[in-house]
């Protein structure tokens, strides 16, 4: 197998990880999606006012600057545990996985920032040539929801190739790792620097004790919460502690070591990531009352017309022409188990971008209430659009990929390996 081949199968210990991690992601979106649906029932029916309520609730203490309405705790806090397994995510993929190898990298990656660029600049071109155009939420159409893709894989693409599954988690990351980097800078206000300096010091002081193989929780717990409580008073999104944390986090075993703290840390806190905070996440911002403003309405405005129009078409357009165009200009050369019709396709379920998408359109548009429920709407018909789009492209290749993927488990000396894995290895 070529060092320089594009979309080639994972070895069998990343493949391992890769469906620990797509498992509970599966299971996330599928009640990610349950919790969608409830808050949009809920926020346009009879009852709609006391979904609001609830939504504007404050908690917290007051003399911490911490009583906040729910729906900001679930995007400050919640999310923040989600920030956190993206960055154990991102650890794995830039230390062990396929962001580690410059050559293996650099198509997946270029096709990641491909699919960011594209949609940010299609929103833009849209928003400045209309009159009532607002570019502060270029950054909504840049996110992928690996959890939401993952849901409409469980249904339409189950015997997907583990390295089709592989590029999607990838094209995630670097999406996540890019939204991350706008938040932090675009999305961030009221800069504080003695705050700010406070966050850093539970950040470093957080790398010593695991450069120092410390693992008691009665440092780590008080440490991430003191590095939270300081980032969020900084000016800083507070999710961008979580992905520190986790990034700063050791993904490599020490001998004798049977896993990482990396990998302990992502089996606990990856099904309450992805089974409660996401989806209770997505129950606090996706609830749009239709009731004053008319579902059409919402979507022609220039702002909601940008995003469907970045994240429907931009996405797969700037996914696969930029990884077509690095191949060619690296001769990296495509699997032959793969045709660029399949990077398309993926490129269609990475333009569904629902948790993070939301999370910006809540930064970008908090002050204006009518902008705010126009993208959530068209952050909504996006994705259910590239969802059914994806299905589509998906299952036109269902022969092909059952082909593939029967291949894939073929385990003729019955040692529980499958065949493909020991022919790699010995190549």
């Amino acid at each position: 197998m070529s060092s320089n081949e594009f979309l080639s199968r994972p070895g069998l210990s990343q493949v391992t990880w890769l469906r620990e991690q797509l498992r509970d992601e599966t299971i996330g979106g599928v009640l990610l999606l349950i919790a969608a649906s409830v808050a949009l029932v809920w926020a346009n029916s009879p009852w709609g006012d006391s979904y609001e309520a609830l939504v504007d609730l404050k908690v917290g203490p007051v003399s911490l600057h911490l009583d906040l309405p729910l729906g900001i705790w679930a995007a400050d806090g919640l999310l923040a545990v989600f920030f956190f397994v993206v960055g154990l995510e991102l650890k794995h993929e830039l230390t062990l996985g396929s962001l580690s190898h410059i050559r293996e990298a650099v198509v997946p990656a270029a096709a990641a920032i491909g699919g960011m660029v594209v949609p940010a600049a299609i929103f833009v071109a849209v928003n400045l040539a209309a009159e009532n155009g607002d570019v502060s939420g270029w950054g909504i159409p840049m996110a992928t929801d690996i959890a939401f893709a993952l849901a409409i894989l469980a249904v339409v693409g189950r015997r997907l190739p583990v390295a089709l599954r592989a590029f999607l988690l990838t094209l995630a990351v670097v999406d996540d790792l890019g939204a991350i980097t706008v938040i932090a800078i675009f999305y961030s206000e009221k800069f504080s620097l003695p705050w700010f300096v406070a966050a850093v010091a539970t950040y470093v002081i957080y790398a010593l004790a695991q450069r120092r193989r410390i693992t008691t929780p009665f440092l780590y717990v008080p440490l991430v919460l003191l590095g939270w409580y300081f980032t969020h008073e900084s000016g800083i999104h507070a999710t961008i502690a979580g992905v520190v944390f986790g990034f700063l986090t050791r993904v490599r075993t020490d001998p004798g070591e049977k896993e990482s703290p990396a990998d302990r840390l992502g089996h606990r806190i990856h099904p309450i990531s992805a089974g409660l905070c996401v989806p209770l996440f997505a129950f606090f911002a996706a609830g749009v009352d239709f009731r004053s403003v008319g579902f059409a309405e919402s979507l022609a405005t220039p702002v909601a017309i940008g995003i469907i129009l970045g994240l429907v078409i931009g996405k797969p357009v700037g996914v696969l022409a930029a990884a077509w165009l690095t191949a060619r200009f690296t001769r990296a050369s495509l699997n032959k188990d793969m045709a660029w019709r399949d990077v398309g396709a993926i490129g269609v379920l990475a333009g569904i971008g629902f948790t993070v998408a939301l999370l910006i359109t809540e930064l970008a548009y908090k002050t204006d209430e009518g902008l705010l429920d126009s993208a959530k709407v068209a952050v909504l018909t996006a994705s259910v659009a590239a969802a059914a789009l994806a299905a589509i492209a998906l299952r036109s290749r269902n022969r092909h990929y059952a082909e593939v993927y029967a291949r894939e488990q073929v385990d003729e000396d019955h040692d529980g390996i499958p065949d493909v894995y020991e022919e790699d290895d010995a190549r």
